[in-house]
């Protein structure tokens, strides 16, 4: 898979383009297993045609740009859906920077200027429900319509559902905040997560210096960049570690915001059990195995060590480990 940056670096891949591609275009957030469909369709369908698949992809994403106040949380940062696409068979993943001028491309000059001049594209695949151009005016009628004139084909993908429930990042994200029917506690459905991503929900980050509080009390910890402003789930869980050995490694990890020691930004500290290697600038996969509790604010260093020792303990129960 390979990144074009821009469409402004579109004549760089033009030799590559020559002959066409197969599109899909989306947000594409968690990568999740509707989304999986779509891709999956799209490979083959350029095996069949001998061309190149082709992801088109936004940062921001529409949403974040016409209303940041309304844009849900991500389940993924740019970095983690690029190393999903790298997972798949996709050949490039083009990622247009969502700004004003592009958002004021009608939907005819967007199918001239991106799909025919800049992508040469032969086959487009699409949910029945896409929409594009400014004011949202095009749509798959006008797609097919463009087709028949300009020589390329389109295809809807029908919905994907599991347990009879539509696929989406949505519905993801309110696994993940799964509150209780009265709303006052929340309790994340990784299970459910994992079933609708078709994989345990993870994520990645960079090892960063932190305030070296956990050494202080006997609980070195992981300081994690995650690139966000936001985590779409909070709490700690039992999680398991890529990136650092030659197999996952246990260990027990908080998300969030760190309200006893008035944590503003997210914030993502990880123990790992029997571990005491530095790992400054390295990055690592950290994936959720289970909810232990909901992050909350203590009176107190003290109080706070004591509850680690109990989430650990919790964590270790999981795995089947003794000290």
């Amino acid at each position: 898979m390979q990144l074009i940056r821009g469409l402004h670096n579109l004549p760089g891949f033009q030799n590559k383009l020559t002959q066409g591609c197969v599109l899909t275009i989306g947000n594409f957030d968690g990568v999740h297993l509707g989304h999986q469909q779509v891709l999956n369709a799209v490979n083959i369908k350029a095996k069949e045609l001998a061309l190149p698949s082709v992801v088109m992809i936004f940062e921001p994403l529409p949403i974040e740009f016409f209303a940041p106040e309304k844009a849900p949380v991500r389940l993924m940062n740019f970095r983690e859906k690029l190393r999903a696409f790298q997972n798949t068979e996709i050949d490039y993943v083009l990622c247009v920077r969502f700004n004003t001028e592009f958002s004021n491309l009608t939907a005819d000059e967007f199918v001239q200027k991106i799909l025919l001049d800049g992508l040469n594209i032969k086959h487009l695949v699409v949910g029945d429900d896409f929409k594009f151009g400014k004011q949202r005016q095009g749509n798959f009628a006008l797609l097919q319509q463009a087709g028949r004139t300009h020589g390329f084909s389109v295809t809807d993908m029908p919905t994907f559902g599991v347990e009879k429930d539509r696929v989406s990042s949505t519905r993801i994200r309110a696994a993940l905040v799964n509150k209780s029917q009265d709303g006052l506690s929340i309790t994340p459905d990784l299970a459910e997560a994992k079933a609708l991503l078709g994989k345990e929900f993870s994520f990645n980050g960079r090892v960063i210096h932190g305030q070296k509080l956990g050494r202080t009390i006997g609980f070195r910890t992981l300081n994690l960049n995650p690139k966000r402003i936001q985590m779409p789930v909070q709490g700690v869980f039992a999680v398991s570690v890529e990136g650092i050995a030659d197999k996952p490694w246990p260990g027990v990890a908080n998300l969030g915001l760190r309200p006893t020691v008035d944590g503003i930004r997210p914030s993502i500290e990880v123990h790992l059990f029997n571990w005491d290697k530095d790992l400054y600038g390295q990055h690592v996969q950290v994936t959720l195995q289970k909810f232990i509790r909901a992050e909350m604010k203590f009176n107190g260093i003290e109080a706070l060590k004591q509850q680690i020792a109990l989430d650990a303990e919790k964590a270790k129960q999981y795995f089947g480990l003794s000290d």
